[in-house]
């Protein structure tokens, strides 16, 4: 029996699942945007909540226990300095879900994956624009 035990098994072995959404969490929280199959998804969820919590917390204990998940430095920085500041007054739900179909190959059902940007404007680059042409 299964009383009381939590998440997803996703048909792999305990080190592959946990290896995966180590990987996948730490890609969400530097791109802040990933597209993934929805149960997979719905179990990242989890952990980014959790990261960006312990974000929120801001001490050392909480930075070396993020660092036990989160398989590279910079995003760790960017989760305690800059995730941290940006939901500082929210109490949760970080992440949004928008399922966009079905895989062409298999049928599976497919999803986006983001963080919630809180109306703050993310910088977006600009096509530079090309000198203007000198008659001659």
């Amino acid at each position: 029996m299964r009383h009381g035990v939590s998440g997803r098994k996703l048909n792999r072995s305990t080190s592959h699942r946990l290896a995966m959404f180590r990987n996948m969490v730490t890609s969400l929280l530097a791109e802040e945007r990933i597209y993934t199959t929805v149960p997979k998804a719905k179990e990242i969820r989890r952990w980014a909540e959790w990261m960006i919590s312990l974000g929120k917390h801001g001490d050392l204990n909480s930075r070396r226990r993020a660092l036990a998940v989160i398989r590279e430095k910079k995003t760790v920085y960017k989760v305690f300095d800059e995730l941290a500041e940006r939901y500082r007054d929210r109490p949760g739900g970080y992440t949004r879900i928008v399922k966009v179909g079905f895989r062409r190959g298999d049928a599976s059902p497919m999803c986006l994956i983001e963080l919630i940007s809180d109306g703050v404007a993310r910088k977006e680059k600009k096509p530079q624009e090309s000198a203007p042409d000198q008659a001659q």
